[in-house]
Parts: structure tokens; sequence; C-alpha cells
């Protein structure tokens, strides 16, 4: 048995793409109601965005410096010391206290 494919148009999928862009519901819902699967427009999506970057750039950099990088990883551990310290001393005082 053979199934045959249905072909949406591109006007089509990209109202599907801005009406999912427009709202704050999950792909699932905005997928049911255009009547695709939430993978269909998933792939739609994915595409809009590589061929429509100008309409997703936050003005943000795309990445950091490796610099930048390290300084937070190195921060992120101090403050992991210092959140681990502070639990022990806690529990030290707690057991003290009773």
């Amino acid at each position: 048995m053979t199934t045959t494919r249905k072909k949406y148009t591109q006007r089509f999928r990209n109202d599907a793409v801005e009406l999912f862009l427009a709202s704050d519901l999950p792909i699932t819902q905005v997928a049911s109601n255009v009547g695709v699967k939430a993978g269909t427009l998933g792939n739609w999506i994915k595409k809009y965005r590589q061929e429509h970057p100008e309409k997703f750039d936050t003005g943000q950099p795309e990445s950091v410096s490796a610099a930048e990088h390290q300084r937070v990883v190195a921060e992120n551990a101090k403050l992991k010391q210092e959140i681990e310290f502070l639990g022990k001393v806690s529990a030290f005082f707690a057991a003290k206290q009773q």
C-alpha cells in the first residue's frame, strides 16, 4: 500500500510558522490547529529561522570570547565551593545547638 504525501504551499508554511511565532502556544498545539504534525511544523520553523535570521536577531553576539568563558567557569566553580562550605558550616552549627 502506498501513501501519498501532502504538499503544502510555501505561503501555508510561512503562515503556520508566523502563527506559532505570534502566539504563546506550544508547537504541538499550533500544529494541531493548522492540521500538521508537530515535527513537520518544527522543521518549517527551523528552516524559516535559517532563511530569515534578521527577524530573530537579538542584538547580542553569537558567542563569547574564550577568556570570558573561562572567567565565568572559574567564578561558577568558586561559588560552588562557597555554597558547599556554607552548607557544612550550617550543619556544624545546627548540630552544635542540639
